[in-house]
């Protein structure tokens, strides 16, 4: 490729290609927040259903306790998702300066933690038959562990965080 095909000059494309990763973030973010969301719904599900000493296993404390941390993660990975969105949004509208970057940060990192977590959570809740092929929470166990990795675990993004504070 000759240097006449280049658009802009030698390194000026770093900017445009970093806002791209960061919606990019965002994007995968939103999936992870759905991923958990259905962990957490299938998992309510079969708790209802799956009967054991004679009552249902949602009527005990463990389980119930498991599926309302899950529901936390999903609400709290959902909202930073929004936020991050919204940023994103406002800085594409405005052309503005927002702080996308820390935003796609925060819900990456947050969104990724919370699916893998329910994922563990909503596989732990159906024990055996969580792993076989009628039921797709292996799937989604699965999906939250590639997903994790994909433009930068958690850690990466959390370190991006601390830069962008300062520390």
């Amino acid at each position: 490729m000759s240097r006449a095909a280049l658009l802009g000059g030698a390194g000026s494309c770093w900017p445009a290609l970093e806002r791209t990763l960061d919606l990019a973030a965002i994007a995968v973010a939103a999936e992870q927040v759905g991923g958990a969301d259905r962990c957490l719904e299938l998992a309510v599900e079969y708790a209802k259903v799956r009967v054991q000493f004679g009552r249902p296993i949602g009527s005990f404390q463990a389980i119930k306790h498991k599926c309302a941390d899950m529901l936390l993660r999903v609400e709290s990975a959902r909202s930073a998702a929004r936020y991050a969105a919204q940023v994103a949004a406002l800085a594409a509208a405005s052309g503005g300066d927002e702080d996308v970057a820390s935003a796609a940060a925060l819900a990456r990192s947050y969104a990724s933690d919370s699916f893998r977590t329910c994922a563990g959570e909503s596989l732990q809740i159906h024990g055996g038959i969580g792993f076989t092929w009628e039921h797709d929470v292996h799937l989604l166990f699965k999906r939250a562990r590639s997903s994790s990795t994909l433009l930068g675990d958690a850690s990466f993004h959390r370190e991006r965080i601390a830069r962008a504070i300062g520390l």
